[in-house]
C-alpha cells in the first residue's frame, strides 16, 4: 500500500474524534477504491453510515450502489465508472439509505492513490455525512479556542459560499466541512478559508451555457422578488 492511501485512512480516526467528539455519533470515515478489480475498504464509520457493524460485510461496487438513494444511484454509478476509465479521484455529494431505512446525506472527498513507481491505482479518501448539525458543545469548543475566527467571518462566509454552490448544500453543512478540514490538518478554519478564496481563480472557468444562463438569471433578479 502506497505511503499517501495509508495515510488517509489511519488519521481517519483521530479526524472523526476531533470533529465530532468521543460519545458521539461518527460522521466521518475513510475508504480506498482499488481501479483494476474495483476493490473497496471502508472504515467502521463508513460502515456505520451504511448501517453495518464493523467487519460484518465486504463493502463492493454492487453494495454501495444498492445503499444509494434511487434518484442518486445513476449519477454515483457514473462517477465511479469515470473514476475507473480516467484513473481519477472519486468525488460525490449523494444520499445513502442505511439497513435500518434512515436517510444520510453524504460527501465523498477522494484522492489518487499510487503504487511505489507512482502508477495512480486507485483513489482513497472520506465519506462524510452531513446529516448530523454540529454539537453545540463543539461550536463552544471553537468559540472559546478559536476566537479570531470569528472576526474573519466575511472572509470564512465567502469560503462557505464557494462550497454551498460547488457541492450544493447548505450554510451549516459548508461550515462542517471547513471545520473537518481545519480540524484534520490542524490548520485554521480563517487560514484555510482564505487558501481557498485565493486558489478559487484557478478553476476551469464555468462553461458559456452556464454564464449566459448565470448572466440572465442576474438581470431579471428583480423581476421575481415577492411583493412586500
Amino acid at each position: 500500500m502506497n505511503e499517501s492511501g495509508d495515510r488517509i485512512v489511519d488519521t481517519a480516526e483521530g479526524a472523526v474524534a476531533r470533529v465530532v467528539g468521543a460519545g458521539t455519533p461518527q460522521t466521518t470515515g475513510s475508504f480506498r477504491f482499488w481501479f483494476a478489480d474495483q476493490r473497496w475498504e471502508w472504515s467502521d464509520e463508513v460502515a456505520a453510515m451504511h448501517g453495518y457493524a464493523p467487519d460484518s460485510v465486504t463493502p463492493t461496487t454492487e453494495l454501495l450502489l444498492a445503499h444509494k438513494h434511487p434518484e442518486d444511484r445513476d449519477h454515483v454509478a457514473e462517477a465511479i465508472e469515470k473514476s475507473v476509465r480516467n484513473a481519477e479521484p472519486f468525488c460525490s455529494r449523494h444520499r445513502i439509505i442505511d439497513t435500518a431505512g434512515a436517510l444520510h446525506h453524504v460527501l465523498v472527498l477522494g484522492d489518487t492513490m499510487t503504487d511505489k513507481d507512482g502508477t495512480v491505482v486507485g483513489t482513497a479518501g472520506y465519506y462524510v455525512d452531513l446529516t448530523t448539525a454540529i454539537a453545540e458543545e463543539r461550536q463552544d469548543l471553537l468559540d472559546g479556542t478559536l476566537p479570531k475566527l470569528f472576526r474573519a467571518r466575511a472572509l470564512i462566509e465567502q469560503a462557505k459560499g464557494v462550497l454551498m454552490r460547488v457541492y450544493r448544500i447548505n450554510a451549516e453543512q459548508a461550515f462542517h466541512v471547513l471545520q473537518w478540514r481545519s480540524q484534520e490538518t490542524n490548520v485554521k478554519l480563517r487560514d484555510l478559508a482564505a487558501q481557498l478564496i485565493a486558489e478559487i481563480d484557478h478553476l476551469p472557468p464555468a462553461p458559456p451555457a452556464v454564464q449566459t444562463a448565470f448572466d440572465h438569471m442576474l438581470l431579471t433578479l428583480h423581476e421575481r422578488i415577492p411583493k412586500s
